[in-house]
């Protein structure tokens, strides 16, 4: 029973298809010149206009004027890690990126938009909010939407229904509902993921 916030971004879990999740992912790069912010396992991140992976720095709030990429800028997914090589000449296999590294990034990312995450809500929530639209409480930031002990998020999802189209709609409960703050299975929404969007950034 989850009777305290202990969140920790977006975990995937399965797909929408029935089928289970089998690790996929994408590699992008990180711009070599360095990022000024950490990304944690369980973050959404963009695609920036140079090409690189960025952290989202959008809610999902609003898919048209607050989508996770900015406006009208889907996200590329979700991000589980990271290799480099540190400036001792090692190769660093990593849950998390930690701000300032420059050089050759290879970023992980889960790109299918059929994945489902698990997720915990930021609050209460009854039956009802499954098959509704929800997004990020608050926007990802460099220092305070991550552990850099764990290398995970901890970012949750706004527990309070959505009347605009955003980021996430949720599927289900991965706990019970009586929890504090439940855990809910949560899908990108068409509009919300690059993949399934038809403009560039």
């Amino acid at each position: 029973m989850a009777s305290t916030a202990t969140p920790y971004g977006l975990k995937p879990v399965k797909r929408a298809d029935g089928m289970p999740y089998a690790g996929a992912t994408t590699t992008y790069l990180i711009d070599p010149a360095g990022l000024a912010n950490n990304i944690f396992y369980g973050s959404v991140v963009q695609m920036a206009a140079s090409g690189y992976i960025e952290l989202a720095d959008g809610t999902g709030s609003n898919i048209t004027t607050n989508n996770f990429g900015g406006s009208s800028i889907g996200a590329m997914g979700v991000f589980v890690g990271c290799d480099y090589i540190n400036t001792q000449g090692q190769f660093v296999t990593s849950q998390y990126y930690p701000t300032g590294t420059t050089g050759v990034v290879h970023a992980y990312v889960v790109s299918d938009p059929m994945v489902i995450f698990q997720a915990q809500l930021d609050g209460t929530g009854l039956q009802t909010i499954v098959g509704t639209i929800t997004a990020f409480p608050a926007a990802q930031h460099a220092t305070t939407s991550g552990n850099t002990l764990t290398g995970n998020s901890t970012m949750a999802v706004d527990a309070t229904v959505q009347t605009t189209v955003g980021g996430f709609l949720i599927l289900g409960f991965a706990s019970a509902t009586s929890d504090a703050y439940p855990d809910v299975f949560v899908k990108f929404t068409s509009g919300a993921h690059a993949l399934l969007m038809n403009t560039g950034v």
